[in-house]
């Protein structure tokens, strides 16, 4: 056997409160999903792209990228850019959105300045509960965002963050193992082959994973 369908939504027979989020994900044009990521809801709900994800709008043109083998926890609140609002003049109130006459004399513009882009989160990353990611932040492979932290700027692969802000505790490897673990990119393999080098991947030693076949 080589692992569960990456393309079924619920692959736990005993429990469907885990959801794998690339077949949730299907037919949505401004969300990307690796293989075997996954959302975690106790509550059982399939709405994570409505209610997880907040402010993401087509119209805004953001995109939400969530890598392959990416664990993400109940509660986690991703935002995206149509949540902004242009801080320069007297009043960050949108007025313009509603019409009738407020629109006149908004410039388009004025509210692009303020996007923060797309939101990026890496292969093999653990999100922890109830944790925030802001627009426009890139997320590292392997890094590790713990339970409640907000996280509103970038967080470097294997990166450890907690906090509001959230802020690097530390990296889970030495650089060296980083930089060869990137290199390895093991969450690019095929199925059968991770498969077949799961102890590798889910032990401690480098060397064995960069000599797997």
């Amino acid at each position: 056997m080589n692992g569960p369908d990456p393309d079924v939504l619920t692959p736990m027979p005993s429990y469907d409160g885990l959801v794998f989020l690339r077949a949730l994900a299907r037919g949505r044009t401004n969300v990307t999903v690796g293989r075997y990521a996954y959302y975690d809801d106790r509550d059982r709900t399939r709405d994570f792209f409505d209610r997880n994800v907040i402010h993401h709008h087509d119209f805004v043109g953001d995109h939400l990228t969530i890598g392959p083998f990416c664990a993400i926890a109940y509660g986690v609140t991703i935002m995206m850019d149509g949540g902004g609002h242009v801080m320069d003049g007297l009043s960050t109130y949108p007025f313009n959105i509603f019409g009738h006459g407020w629109e006149a004399g908004f410039d388009p513009e004025d509210w692009a300045a303020v996007r923060r882009g797309d939101t990026e989160i890496g292969p093999d990353v653990w999100i922890g509960d109830r944790a925030t990611i802001l627009p426009g932040v890139k997320i590292g492979a392997g890094a590790v965002v713990a339970a409640m932290a907000v996280v509103t700027k970038d967080v470097a692969p294997y990166a450890i963050v907690a906090g509001n802000p959230a802020r690097e505790l530390r990296r889970r490897f030495d650089a060296d193992i980083i930089a060869r673990l990137l290199d390895v990119a093991w969450w690019d393999w095929s199925t059968a082959r991770i498969t077949r080098n799961i102890d590798a991947i889910r032990g401690a030693d480098i060397a064995a994973l960069e000599a797997a076949t």
